[in-house]
């Protein structure tokens, strides 16, 4: 696990630790759509080699429109896919995290289909000790 915050000091810390990742899950705030540290994260983890990503689209229960959260969605692919990652493919939750560490259950039920589209989208890579 690598917390790679949008704040510039960190990149140093996300490129040290993103040449080691077997994939990596992608936040983008529903409210906001795709920040400038966005894109940066996407062509970072291009350049160091990581190989799969998935996307969590966070605070979507502050978003009243369903066409805004799409718009947000399309945006989040776009970039992906310029980045050369498969945009079209890499699985997008929509939910809240604030709601989830409430514990409302609506929201605990997205961070469990987040942690399934890891689980099913990410592949494990064979380790030594399987070799």
């Amino acid at each position: 696990h690598v917390d790679c915050p949008g704040h510039a000091d960190y990149v140093k810390n996300m490129v040290t630790g993103a040449a080691q990742m077997d994939g990596a899950i992608i936040v983008v705030a529903a409210t906001d759509g795709p920040m400038p540290q966005t894109r940066e994260h996407i062509l970072l983890a291009r350049q160091v080699g990581v190989p799969a990503l998935v996307v969590f689209m966070n605070k979507t229960d502050l978003v009243d429109d369903p066409e805004l959260l799409d718009l947000v969605e399309m945006e989040v692919r776009e970039l992906l896919s310029f980045y050369e990652f498969p945009g079209d493919d890499i699985p997008v939750v929509k939910g809240s995290a604030l709601g989830a560490l409430n514990g409302e259950p609506e929201w605990v039920d997205k961070i469990m289909e987040l942690m399934d589209a890891v689980d099913n989208y990410i592949p494990i890579p064979p380790r030594l000790t399987e070799l």
